[in-house]
């Protein structure tokens, strides 16, 4: 391993890929749909702008892995060895690959650049790292039931494969992500990219008598819940120390290609501080949990790689699908750093605090378009004047306007701009914090992988 651990962060388009890198992100990963396992995240890629983000990467000294990790059919084979072959000429810096089968076409097609197996195999001991490692794997992404124990054994027996784990994000109801429910229910299958996420969903439970054929529904314990398969979400920050203090992983990565902007920069910036902050001697978990927070979540859980997973007692969610955080995204700074687009109702007068990329600072200001001031460590945005670049005057903006709204001052690309939960839904006419949210439309409609 390196002197430092890897940061990995999702890149579910273009713009998500250049804020995990301004984020702190050592290298991300994704492509383009085809044979991803986030077929609906991945098509917001083509083949042209996946190549821009590589090459927007590797400007910046920092790297791409290529998603090739759901498993082909017989007759998918021939397209298999196609797309590898045009991922190849954009030079990722590896191939994120599920089947052996496919780690051989690989290694066939594209030799000089790197295979990392995929969580999707299921890796947990060191006979099988060693079959993957004899294959020509450089990296496998451990399974996520892994332990910590486990990893140092497949370090010891394999000193020069690279272990990569997951820190953060959504948790599968399966070992592994090896669900079938999606294609029982909706003809949808997980491992081929196209999840419906039925186990986020309530259920109701009934008992059949086949000798009667007397049907019963169960009725729901109050305050227990009907979200039965629903899994909380993996975070790990708390304990980035023991991770690194291993000296066993070499990279940490942080799921979400399909989840937003925001999510994308503050978890990839938290987990940025915990690294760099171990190396320095000052690891504060209390300070990446107050970040990690302010996201939406189904409910946090440390998940197994630290207890295993008979010791756990946390895991699941059953009273919700998903519900707010402590904060709430109101802008997003364009690439120019001149003006903003609106992600929640903001008017003049409205006051929101700046979340800034790693590495850059802000200027204080006043003018006729507002005020940039700093209180305590952190800055905030007052607006006087809401104008379009088109020269548009505005009293508020809404989300789901999509014009550019001109900043005070230039802020670094891709500032945030955010509020507290409590206000951002009493603009929204809602009061309690609290609640609950049921995002997911039905299975057939979710176009979100796990």
């Amino acid at each position: 391993m390196g002197t430092h651990a890897e940061l990995l962060a999702p890149a579910g388009n273009l713009e998500k890929l250049k804020i995990a890198l301004a984020y702190g992100a050592d290298a991300v990963y994704g492509s383009t749909s085809t044979f991803s396992l986030r077929i609906r995240s991945g098509k917001e890629f083509d083949m042209d702008s996946y190549a821009e983000g590589i090459s927007h990467a590797h400007g910046l000294g920092k790297k791409v892995y290529a998603t090739v990790n759901s498993f082909p059919f017989n007759s998918q084979i021939k397209l298999y060895e196609n797309h590898i072959a045009k991922i190849a000429e954009l030079k990722p810096d590896a191939l994120i690959v599920s089947s052996p089968g496919v780690v051989k076409i690989a290694n066939r097609i594209a030799p000089n650049i790197p295979i990392h197996l995929s969580t999707q195999a299921n890796v947990m001991n060191a006979i099988d790292a060693e079959v993957y490692y004899d294959l020509g794997v450089k990296r496998i992404i451990v399974a996520r039931e892994i332990s910590l124990k486990d990893c140092e054994a497949i370090k010891s027996h394999l000193p020069d494969l690279e272990l990569e784990v997951f820190v953060h994000g959504s948790m599968c109801f399966a070992y592994s992500g090896r669900c079938l429910i999606s294609a029982l229910q909706t003809g949808r299958v997980p491992n081929r990219g196209s999840c419906a996420n039925d186990c986020r969903f309530p259920y109701e439970i009934y008992a059949h008598n086949p000798e009667s054929g007397t049907t019963f529904r169960l009725d729901e314990e109050e305050g227990i819940g009907t979200y039965i398969m629903n899994a909380k979400d993996m975070n790990l920050a708390s304990h980035v120390d023991e991770i690194l203090a291993s000296g066993v992983i070499d990279s940490l990565k942080i799921e979400g290609r399909t989840k937003s902007p925001y999510y994308v920069g503050v978890v990839t910036k938290a987990y940025r501080q915990a690294i760099d902050d171990y190396y320095a001697g000052v690891f504060d978990a209390q300070r990446y949990q107050a970040e990690l927070h302010t996201t939406q979540n189904r409910g946090f859980t440390d998940a197994y790689l630290i207890s295993r997973p008979f010791e756990r007692n946390d895991t699941q969610s059953q009273g919700f699908s998903i519900q707010y955080g402590s904060h709430q995204v109101a802008g997003l700074v364009t690439e120019s750093g001149k003006t903003w687009r609106c992600k929640d109702k903001t008017c003049i007068g409205d006051s929101v605090e700046i979340v800034l990329p790693v590495g850059v600072t802000v200027a204080l200001v006043e003018n006729t378009y507002g005020s940039i001031k700093e209180d305590k460590g952190r800055y905030w945005l007052t607006f006087h004047k809401l104008e379009t670049i088109d020269g548009k005057v505005l009293e508020c903006v809404h989300s789901g306007n999509l014009n550019e709204i001109l900043l005070p001052t230039e802020l670094p690309s891709y500032t945030i701009l955010r509020r507290a939960i409590d206000e951002a839904l009493e603009n929204k006419g809602l009061t309690e914090k609290s609640t609950p949210m049921h995002l997911e439309p039905k299975p057939t409609l979710n176009e979100e992988k796990r």
